[in-house]
């Protein structure tokens, strides 16, 4: 079912909503049950009013490109806001700023950046996800993170009401952020350096050739699964246990790079998430660290799941 907010009651409201949404369609695996209710928001004012007219039980879950989120195969349970092809304004301002919107994929303000003649952002041709993503959890790539960036952001509180932060006002660390409860990122304001556009467009160029050569492309995954642990890598470890290509019902892990995991088509969440669970396994029999998953695992299973554990 689809409808704009208005025939839904709820008059003030300029978005689309829609009951029953198969997440399926909108994360980079390809897999995932429905969700009970799924808005897209139809900017920053319009996604306040939403929030702010959600009853405070309501489970609320933020997608973008979808590319670091596993929703299990029995669906979610409350409500989803997407701010992909939506929160989408970026614009230079005074000095050496830019301000991006959390809907704008992480890929667009590396060149937007360049093309501006500002340099530093170039590792975010890297993340394959948006904005507000990369703001939630510290994304990185190509050995940057998001947070060396930001001089401020706006955040949309549960109750509706928007707020400027520093980045004081959070706990940084790696690919963790943390410290304002019931409030989700809206927007940020970049702080970078001014430099040579052409340079940094061939960076970019540089970049992306070696993450192509390094890493599956152009096959559903979500990018990196595990978080490196520290003085080591993920991918590293999976290898060394002779974990390349290894399967579970529709899923692989791949065999150009081990922390990224394939769904050749057919694959369940339920797949993915034992293959994950294999992995974490694995490694700590063999190596004796445990493996912290990057990927955001929500929703629940379905009902034949329940009980069972897939890695047994």
């Amino acid at each position: 079912m689809t409808a704009s907010a208005d025939d839904c009651g709820q008059g003030r409201l300029r978005g689309v909503l829609r009951e029953r949404e198969p997440m399926s369609r909108h994360t980079s695996w390809r897999t995932g049950g429905a969700a009970r209710r799924y808005y897209q928001p139809a900017d920053i004012d319009d996604l306040a009013v939403f929030l702010g007219q959600l009853a405070t039980e309501e489970p609320v879950y933020w997608i973008g490109l979808g590319s670091n989120l596993l929703v299990r195969d029995g669906g979610l349970p409350g409500t989803v806001i997407c701010t992909n092809g939506v929160l989408s304004g970026m614009q230079r301002e005074e000095g050496d700023r830019v301000y991006v919107e959390a809907g704008v994929p992480c890929a667009k303000v590396a060149r937007f950046c360049a093309r501006e003649d500002l340099e530093g952002a170039e590792f975010l041709v890297g993340i394959p996800g948006t904005m507000g993503g990369a703001l939630a959890m510290n994304a990185g790539a190509f050995g940057g993170e998001t947070w060396s960036l930001v001089s401020e952001v706006e955040t949309v509180g549960r109750d509706g009401r928007r707020h400027r932060r520093l980045p004081q006002e959070f706990r940084i660390a790696y690919r963790s952020v943390s410290g304002r409860s019931g409030e989700w990122f809206a927007s940020a304001r970049l702080a970078l350096r001014q430099g040579d556009g052409a340079a940094s467009l061939q960076r970019i160029k540089e970049l992306l050739a070696r993450r192509a050569e390094a890493q599956p492309m152009g096959q559903a995954s979500c990018g990196s699964v595990f978080r490196n642990p520290p003085g080591d890598y993920a991918g590293r470890l999976i290898e060394s246990c002779g974990l390349k290509g290894y399967r579970i019902g529709g899923a692989h892990i791949s065999e150009k790079h081990a922390n990224f995991i394939i769904n050749e088509g057919s694959a369940t969440a339920a797949d993915i998430e034992a293959l994950i669970g294999h992995a974490i396994k694995t490694v700590q029999q063999e190596h004796g660290i445990g493996l912290v998953p990057e990927v955001h695992i929500v929703g629940e299973r379905r009902e034949s799941e329940r009980g069972e554990n897939r890695d047994e």
